[in-house]
């Protein structure tokens, strides 16, 4: 198995469902599960909202870079908050380490399946809206994407249906 197996990068907006389709994933193909915003707040000692209220955004998206550029991982699914798209370093790292798969999902789904951003420890630049930063992100998405995966009309099973027949198809994973 080469190293661009070992893991799979889910990337997408706030909501597109990359912790829910990776644990889903993680145990269909019997891999570790590892949501770095969780790894944040271990690292960091508070929850990202409290990092983005002292560091302030561009301080929150420095650890965000850090965290996600230094991840040690093998045979994982690795689920970055949506705004690790903005640390190259990260983004560089992670394509090395394993297979990227944007998470796409339309601007109404994801205004629809949001909630509260800040309390999401969402970055949004001041004044800017839920459609400015989805059309900001989206391009960023496609960009560093191995895989696309649209999701919109599915839900997560058959989001992790899909990506692992991908897999599988692309990489011969049979598992």
């Amino acid at each position: 198995m080469t190293s661009k197996l070992n893991n799979i990068t889910l990337i997408g907006m706030p909501a597109s469902g990359k912790s829910t389709v990776g644990v889903l994933l993680a145990k269909r193909l019997g891999y570790s599960f590892v949501d770095v915003d969780i790894v944040i707040q271990e690292q960091e000692g508070c929850l990202l909202k409290e990092i983005i209220e002292k560091e302030g955004q561009e301080g929150f998206l420095a650890v965000e870079n850090r965290i996600n550029a230094s991840l040690n991982v093998r045979h994982s699914v690795i689920a970055p908050g949506g705004s690790v798209i903005y640390g190259k370093e990260a983004m560089e790292h992670l394509k090395e380490i394993g297979t990227v798969v944007y998470l796409k999902l339309s601007y109404e789904s994801v205004e629809e399946r949001l909630g509260d951003l800040a309390d999401r420890g969402v970055v949004l630049k001041d004044g800017m809206t839920l459609r400015d930063l989805y059309e900001e992100r989206v391009p960023y998405y496609e960009k560093y994407a191995d895989i696309t995966i649209d999701e919109n009309g599915l839900d997560a099973g058959k989001t992790v249906d899909m990506l692992r027949a991908i897999m599988e198809e692309r990489f011969g994973l049979t598992t």
